[in-house]
């Protein structure tokens, strides 16, 4: 009987200290869950200063990769509002990356978003095979953000969350001073953690050659360039080129562009 009286009253003493310990577990719960939400909401406020397709966006693939969009079937015409037709044709995951919140020295970076400009230096259809291979070799490894083909078409290779890997070895020298990133000790820093990269295709004039010019880019492509970059709000002192931010001395592209046509239709598109 004694017995049974003492743990009754072992029970009741612990009980207030149970139900303290579950509290103290459930507020926590609500701050982590807070936490990630506050994190999520400032990625997606950073993020959609880049162009989007206007779909959800799929995330780095795991496992296995598949393609499930093919450029011979995925057109999709947007439609209104001016806006060009579009594919999306995703590139293989090894061809992109994360974009980092801190630097190999664990220095955070925060910095603002620019929009680098190429041109493919062969056909649309070339460059994508290779965006979708596997490639292993991180001195292989290349993508866009979005591609333009001569027609116009957008194509859509890596989610504008995600680090694509436009630009080796590079810096951006603006208004505050010179921006770079290095997140791979076995590599040149760059501006890929912070830049939307957009490559226009090459007129065929143009491949695989070191010529200073060709004939240029066709009036849909420019078009398609500046309805694009007008979903953004980076503004014109954060929009360069690959040769600009170029540090190997070997990258003169987009080659025979007209940067001020470009803006004269930018500003069109926005408003200005």
């Amino acid at each position: 009987m004694r017995s049974r009286v003492t743990t009754t009253t072992r029970v009741l003493i612990f009980l207030p200290f149970i139900g303290l310990i579950i509290c103290l577990l459930l507020a926590g719960s609500v701050a982590l869950l807070q936490k990630k939400t506050i994190t999520s909401n400032t990625e997606a406020t950073i993020w959609s200063q880049y162009p989007n397709p206007g779909l959800k966006l799929a995330t780095k693939p795991t496992g296995e990769f598949q393609q499930t969009h093919s450029p011979s079937v995925n057109t999709i015409s947007s439609g209104g509002n001016n806006s060009p037709p579009y594919k999306i044709v995703w590139a293989h995951p090894t061809n992109y990356g994360e974009r980092f919140t801190k630097d190999i020295n664990g220095i955070p970076v925060n910095n603002k978003p620019i929009i680098v400009l190429h041109e493919t230096d062969a056909s649309a259809s070339s460059v994508i095979n290779f965006f979708q291979e596997p490639h292993s070799n991180e001195n292989v490894q290349a993508s866009y953000h979005t591609l333009i083909e001569l027609d116009g078409t957008v194509l859509y290779l890596v989610p504008p969350s995600k680090r694509a890997f436009g630009a080796a070895n590079s810096v951006f020298d603006g208004d505050q001073g010179s921006e770079t990133v290095k997140t791979n000790p076995q590599l040149p820093p760059s501006v890929n953690n912070f830049a939307y990269h957009v490559s226009l295709e090459t007129p065929p004039d143009g491949h695989m050659n070191n010529l200073p010019t060709h004939s240029s880019y066709s009036e849909a492509q420019y078009r398609s360039l500046a309805w694009l970059i007008a979903q953004s709000n980076v503004p014109d002192q954060r929009i360069t080129t690959h040769r600009s931010v170029d540090r190997s001395g070997q990258k003169i592209d987009p080659r025979s562009f007209d940067f001020q046509k470009f803006l004269n239709l930018l500003h069109s598109y926005r408003g200005f």
